[in-house]
């Protein structure tokens, strides 16, 4: 007997769902921006689902398919949007029209790229890609890698990978890792699972740029074999999340060469510079990494979830995930092809490189350089602004597309300040001004804004930092003073990124 999942439904109720799918395709793949005055960051109150006329519980009978997808439309709205154009805080994923498309076309053809016969299309452009994204690295011809789910899953399938190719079963108590205090939560979440302990791990501190300090780093290694421990991973950052800070990838690879330890570059956020037409040099050095993660949704302009590990050592991750099973057969693959269930810690793998290809080959790697290039334009434009008002402190050069700053007018202890600078960011979410969040910085709470945002223009940043500051001086007059006065650190040199010439619109 067929089965039809709709088959209560009418052929006419099933059109109506067609014709409420085709308006909101449309509207999802417009190109144009939010209204400022749309919001950020709306937040759902469960106790206005009724009033919403949204049940979030499963029914036992079937019910009318075009009401549950305007319930399910009313859900999504309930998110942030890093598309709008005052979005910015965390990395904003803003998908290119191009790239939503094709995460459509993954979910409608719904392909299991695990092994090479059961889909050769897709596994054929992931590892192509995997091959140009590695070239773009400067990686070795013989990179290897696949697509996961994110960062996450890529470090920690660089992790285990760099486990089993460097440690004998019986050292990994007794091994260490190296990795600075700016690296992402991920990764000691993947230490974790890959069975290390906490005091395996040696966070060292950066400098004033939130680089690792090399000094530092050389003497943990050195005493840590003095004790007869195991050294033998380092993780670097190429974009750190908190202040986008590159740590010094040359000098690093020198020391794992010199000392035998497995590099890791955590590149989620920032290895996507290799394809900047006028800052790739900030990450000349990726390509002697031993393995690199990637996030496509980050800034490749991706929809959730595109994420990449590349390695020069291919045949490390098939030691470590290469598995087999008698219900796995290849009957009509050719030799000399590739399997990549047997290189990810996944067996059942969506087509995640087929969006990527699709985006690199409509709009061309120039123009996706172009659109990355945007975003240093965009937290220049921001630093600069920044600058231009009064008490306002840079504590990190602004690396990248991330710039962190704190309000720090006179008569305020530091205290106060985080507090200040605290409720700066909650007055601008509240009143959807923008969404820019905290961090800590050296202790202390910071304002937070990532721009990758493309098609956000300049004079828009310059107009929300205007507004930033007209709202850090209310708040400041509400918030008593303490102290007379303090003694205000300053910004930090105008970083060479931001030595641009002035865009036309200027």
């Amino acid at each position: 007997m067929h089965f039809n999942a709709l088959q209560h439904q009418s052929d006419e109720g099933w059109a109506n769902v067609i014709l409420v799918a085709r308006s909101l395709l449309t509207q999802l793949l417009t190109t144009d921006l939010p209204a400022p005055s749309d919001p950020i960051l709306p937040i759902l109150d469960t106790n206005e689902l009724q009033s919403l006329q949204v049940k979030i519980m499963p029914d036992d009978h079937p019910r009318d398919p075009v009401s549950i997808l305007q319930q399910a439309m009313t859900l999504f709205d309930y998110h942030i949007h890093h598309t709008h154009p005052h979005s910015f805080a965390y990395i904003p994923a803003c998908p290119s029209p191009i790239a939503r498309l094709g995460d459509l076309l993954t979910s409608l053809y719904n392909v299991n790229v695990a092994n090479w016969d059961s889909s050769s299309g897709p596994s054929e452009v992931e590892k192509a890609m995997i091959h140009w994204l590695g070239s773009q690295l400067e990686l070795p011809d013989s990179v290897g890698g696949c697509f996961v789910s994110g960062g996450s899953m890529a470090n920690m399938t660089a992790i285990v990978a760099a486990r089993d190719e460097k440690l004998q079963p019986l050292q990994r108590a007794n091994a260490t890792i190296y990795m600075s205090d700016q690296t992402h939560l991920s990764v000691m979440k993947a230490l974790h699972i890959a069975g290390f302990m906490d005091y395996q791990v040696h966070k060292i501190p950066t400098d004033d740029n939130c680089r690792m300090d090399m000094d530092i780093l050389r003497h943990a290694i050195n005493t840590d074999r003095l004790f007869g421990r195991v050294p033998f991973l380092l993780i670097a950052n190429c974009g750190s999340t908190n202040t986008g800070s590159i740590d010094p990838l040359h000098e690093l690879a020198d020391i794992t060469r010199d000392e035998g330890l497995w590099l890791h570059v955590d590149g989620a956020y920032g290895a996507s510079i290799a394809l900047s037409n006028k800052h790739r040099h900030l990450v000349d050095g990726i390509g002697r990494a031993d393995s690199v993660s990637w996030d496509g949704h980050k800034w490749l302009f991706q929809t959730y979830d595109c994420g990449i590990v590349l390695t020069r050592h291919v045949s490390s991750l098939a030691r470590s995930f290469s598995f087999d099973a008698e219900y796995i057969t290849h009957p009509l693959e050719p030799q000399a092809t590739t399997n990549f269930y047997k290189l990810s810690p996944e067996l059942s793998r969506p087509a995640r490189a087929m969006s990527l290809w699709l985006t690199i080959k409509v709009l061309g790697r120039r123009r996706v350089g172009e659109m990355i290039d945007q975003g240093f334009l965009l937290a220049c434009t921001a630093d600069r602004s920044i600058r231009q008002c009064k008490n306002w402190i840079i504590p990190v050069p602004t690396v990248a597309s991330i710039v962190v700053f704190r309000y720090a007018p006179p008569g305020f202890s530091e205290e106060e300040l985080d507090s200040l600078n605290g409720a700066i960011s909650q007055r601008l979410v509240a009143e959807n001004i923008t969404s820019i969040l905290t961090t800590q910085i050296r202790g202390r709470t910071t304002l937070r804004m990532c721009a990758i945002n493309p098609a956000v223009q300049p004079e828009t940043i310059s107009e929300v930092i205007s507004r930033v500051d007209k709202v850090a001086q209310a708040e400041a007059s509400k918030v008593k003073k303490t102290y007379p006065k303090m003694s205000n650190g300053l910004c930090s040199p105008l970083p060479s990124c931001c030595v641009v010439e002035a865009p036309d619109h200027a």
